[in-house]
């Protein structure tokens, strides 16, 4: 058998492959400053001493044990995860079959074929059986990319493989805080329904001491109608925070996918020891680090191989079919010399005229890259315009928390002089609910401020691509 035929077509298509057609790429200008946001609503800038938020681990970020637990148990059940997961293995096998196009495809087989023909049709005029053993090595049609065509569409693939690697890395990131925001959400609610049924307890004993004193004939019937008010609607605010609690176990636990663990503590009191103090840095070029400004550079890289594959379109295709092997009319003779047969059928394919459809479709394929440049600066606009948010929030929280925690603590002074001249007599207990109510609302926007502080810092870790490395080895040189 001579393979000689076939080994020349497979080394002809190796020394005609290497002609790339795809335009080279240069990274699009971001489109922002080099420097984060300045002026009085923004903290001063600091150095982050080669801690950037990329490096920082969800579970080294979230100092809280029981949040922890509550995030790692939807990192391992949610839907939405596993599905993105999926997307990508999905595509990996897409990159798979685009790139087994660059190299030719070889198969073997064996067949045999017996034939019984009459006299009237048999060529030596004689009724006989006709035998025929074939046993071969074929390279099945195989494109030669001569002018990078196949190599552009094999680029193109992987690009959009490594595009859902770090989607499904920006999913993460988006679960990890999502399931933060939603626990938090939920302790926050816990302690409001805890400062309601304080507040009922309150009023239940200004109420008992309004009628005692309604009896004596020292208060009047609108004392009393006024306290029972009050009462009333701590009630109502008491059944409001409840079914609000329970709703908030049920969205989180359709985040994690599961229930949560039961050995969870019942009591989480909120402050800013539950997360990491996280450095900034005083440049913005941590945002390329961010997985879905990744996503869409690799975008933007596809759409740039696009463009390649459909350059080559525009030149001649070159295919290449060969098999050799051996034949026989007797099956003991099969391998026997000069039984050997082979066949080779180069093709080549030259675009005349097609009614402009290559050029529309080269046309397309520069479009989409300027869509996906767009896109990609977009992206990167969106990210700023997150830190910058976050970073203006993360100034005036502190300021805000600081004067609402004066103001609660001049609300209580208010409210124990209210009960005071209330007692005297000098002043009516209207002045005591007015004092009552101002308090609540005091405390009430208290626990929504420490709520917006730890949220805004949870987004400031989600905007700076944080735990996108999970490292922990430079995290102890700020501890």
């Amino acid at each position: 058998m001579k393979l000689a035929p076939l080994v020349s077509a497979v080394a002809c298509s190796a020394v005609l492959y290497g002609c790339n057609m795809t335009p080279h790429y240069n990274r699009p200008d971001p489109a922002v400053s080099a420097m984060w946001p300045q002026g009085p609503a923004y903290p001063i800038a600091t150095a982050a001493n080669g801690i950037m938020a990329p490096d920082v681990g969800w579970n080294e970020f979230f100092k809280d044990p029981a949040l922890r637990s509550v995030i790692k148990l939807a990192l391992e059940n949610n839907h939405d995860l596993r599905k993105a997961a999926l997307n990508v293995e999905a595509y990996r096998a897409l990159h798979r079959i685009q790139k087994s196009q660059l190299v030719p495809g070889f198969g073997a087989g064996a067949s045999a074929d017996m034939q019984r023909l009459p006299a009237d049709v048999s060529i030596s005029g004689q009724p006989g059986t006709q035998n025929e053993y074939e046993v071969a090595l074929g390279m099945s049609s195989y494109e030669v990319d001569f002018f990078g065509k196949v190599r552009s569409l094999s680029n193109q693939a992987l690009e959009t493989f490594l595009a859902s690697e770090d989607a499904q890395r920006s999913e993460r990131i988006a679960l990890v805080g999502d399931v933060a925001d939603a626990y938090l959400t939920w302790r926050t609610d816990q302690n409001l329904a805890k400062l309601t049924d304080a507040t009922l307890r309150s009023d239940q004993n200004s109420l008992d001491l309004v009628e005692r004193n309604e009896r004596m004939g020292i208060t009047s019937a609108l004392a009393v109608r006024q306290a029972r008010v009050s009462v009333d609607r701590a009630r109502a605010r008491q059944a409001a925070d409840a079914r609000q609690v329970a709703q908030d176990i049920n969205a989180l636990e359709l985040l994690i996918g599961a229930q949560l663990p039961p050995d969870l503590p019942k009591e989480d009191p909120l402050n800013d020891t539950v997360l990491f103090n996280l450095p900034v840095g005083i440049t913005s070029d941590v945002l390329l680090r961010r997985p879905d400004i990744h996503a869409a550079e690799h975008q933007l890289l596809a759409a740039n191989a696009n463009i390649g594959a459909a350059r080559a379109a525009f030149f001649p295709s070159i295919t290449l079919t060969a098999s050799a092997g051996t034949v026989s009319a007797r099956l003991q003779d099969l391998f026997s010399p000069g039984q050997g047969i082979w066949t080779f059928a180069p093709q080549i394919n030259v675009p005349i005229f097609n009614g402009g459809r290559l050029k529309a479709s080269l046309d397309y394929s520069k479009i989409q890259k300027d869509i996906s440049v767009v896109q990609y600066q977009q992206a990167i606009r969106v990210a700023f315009r997150e830190v910058a948010d976050g970073l203006t929030a993360r100034k005036t929280n502190v300021d805000q928390l600081e004067a609402q925690q004066e103001l609660v603590q001049n609300d209580k002074e208010y409210l124990a002089l209210a009960n005071e001249r209330f007692r005297q007599g000098i002043s009516t207990y209207l002045s005591v609910l007015d004092a009552q109510r101002e308090l609540l609302s005091s405390q009430q926007q208290l626990l929504s401020v420490q709520m917006m502080q730890l949220t805004t810092e949870i987004g400031l870790y989600k905007a700076l691509g944080g735990g996108v490395l999970e490292t922990t080895s430079s995290i102890g040189q700020l501890q």
